[in-house]
């Protein structure tokens, strides 16, 4: 089903892609501030969305962290990193399928990092789940739920790892969209499951003159409920039945840095349509669900003169649209203005 979110590539020729503007700071010794907007173009017309505003504390005993507000996900690997820490043009076909590109939660996070030598973090969120695949909701409580694992060390003095097992759970009523001129719903119960890994490569643990980084995430959906078609009786068939629908996707990376300042990588995306039970309904009424295996082979390369900058060159096989293929150009260009936090692992 549709994710509502950022899945195609942008419009063809000059474009200004996303910009943000990030604060944060300390409130005081108990709490800390984070604030992140992005403005961006939409239909012509500027648009300026939030995309985090949360508080988080500071210094809990035991290793334990609350946040509350707007935050991305702690689940899988790529969610909670912003555009600007990708290390290609655009998100996964995976991502933009199950999430829209990025899960982002208005709710309370927890968080508790083990005293053990390896790297042990577990964590759960309560949201209100207004956003795929979650749906709009007007009631008390929570609407999606999540729990994640994430366990990392290191190989020697050269090389790192993790691996992480995340789960997000959420109860969709209504939940809407359009196939064939006419709208349909789903309500029921969506479980999405991510493993995700990440391994690094440096000599001697030095990664400012060469790394090897390799990462991969494997998503599978299940989803049972009741599906209706044409809500709206448009077509004076209206029609509603239990359904059971599971699908997966994944994609596999490799970066990459040969020399300072210069990077390639390499990157295929997967997405398997799986199996889709309609019931009493068919694909013949609602064709964007039938069977389609989407995919993607992307390469690129790029030069940092600095941390604060980037150019890349990206070049994309992309079979995503049924029956289309796409062979796609990108030259991009990333700048960073003032201080900012270390990137995440």
């Amino acid at each position: 089903m549709p994710s509502g979110g950022e899945v195609g590539p942008p419009r063809k020729g000059f474009s200004l892609g996303e910009s943000e503007l990030a604060f944060s700071a300390n409130v005081d010794h108990l709490f800390r501030a984070n604030a992140r907007f992005s403005l961006a173009e939409d239909d012509g017309q500027g648009v300026v969305e939030v995309e985090e505003v949360n508080v988080e504390t500071l210094g809990l005993p035991g290793g334990l962290k609350v946040k509350g507000g707007r935050f991305l996900s702690g689940v899988g690997y790529l969610n909670q990193q912003h555009p600007h820490e990708w290390d290609f043009s655009d998100a996964p076909l995976a991502y933009k399928a199950f999430f829209g590109y990025r899960l982002q939660n208005d709710g309370v996070q927890v968080r508790w990092v083990a005293p053990t030598d390896l790297f042990l973090e577990f964590g759960a969120e309560m949201a209100a789940g207004e956003k795929y695949p979650g749906a709009e909701r007007n009631r008390n409580g929570a609407g999606l739920w999540t729990a994640f694992a994430h366990l990392g060390g290191d190989f020697g003095v050269s090389s790192a790892w993790q691996v992480g097992l995340s789960h997000v759970g959420a109860q969709p009523r209504e939940r809407a969209f359009e196939d064939n001129a006419v709208t349909n719903a789903f309500s029921g119960r969506s479980q999405t499951w991510i493993a995700d890994f990440v391994y690094k490569w440096a000599p001697d643990g030095n990664s400012r003159d060469r790394y090897l980084k390799i990462q991969g995430e494997y998503i599978q959906r299940r989803e049972t409920g009741t599906l209706t078609y044409d809500v709206d009786n448009l077509s004076g068939a209206s029609a509603a039945s239990a359904s059971r629908l599971r699908q997966s996707g994944s994609y596999l990376q490799a970066v990459y840095q040969f020399m300072p300042r210069w990077r390639v990588g390499v990157r295929g995306d997967w997405l398997q349509s799986g199996s889709v039970n309609l019931g009493s309904l068919s694909t013949a009424e609602l064709p964007i669900l039938a069977g389609y295996n989407p995919t993607r082979h992307t390469a690129m390369v790029d030069w940092s003169p600095s941390e604060f900058s980037r150019l890349r060159l990206q070049l994309a096989r992309d079979k995503s649209r049924d029956g289309e293929a796409d062979n796609q150009v990108w030259l991009q260009y990333i700048m960073s203005l003032g201080a900012h936090g270390a990137h995440k692992f």
